[in-house]
């Protein structure tokens, strides 16, 4: 087991990850594996599906308004990114969908 600190957000009822530093290992482990845990107060069991390039703008867009103060050297836009710029690095940052089992 590998412990690894991601910053989940939800979007339409639904719960997302994003590898703001792209295809790190914990990435590429949950892509091979397509599920794993998060830990906090309590932890919870997750099945991950990749979200496909295509889908990924609104999530780009809420992450780095959200999350920019703190991942801001690594996702290459910062707030004011327009739609193409972060269609530009959307395949360089991958995106799972959580499904959580528990």
């Amino acid at each position: 087991m590998r412990w690894t600190p991601v910053n989940p957000f939800e979007l339409g009822g639904q719960t997302f990850l994003l590898a703001p530093r792209g295809t790190t290992q914990w990435a590429r482990n949950l892509r091979a594996s397509g599920e794993g845990e998060l830990r906090g107060r309590k932890t919870r069991r997750f099945k991950a599906t990749e979200v496909p390039d295509s889908e990924k703008l609104p999530l780009l867009r809420l992450y780095v308004d959200k999350w920019a103060w703190e991942v801001k050297g690594f996702l290459e836009v910062d707030p004011d990114a327009s739609d193409d710029e972060l269609r530009e690095i959307a395949p360089r940052h991958p995106v799972f969908r959580l499904e959580f089992t528990d």
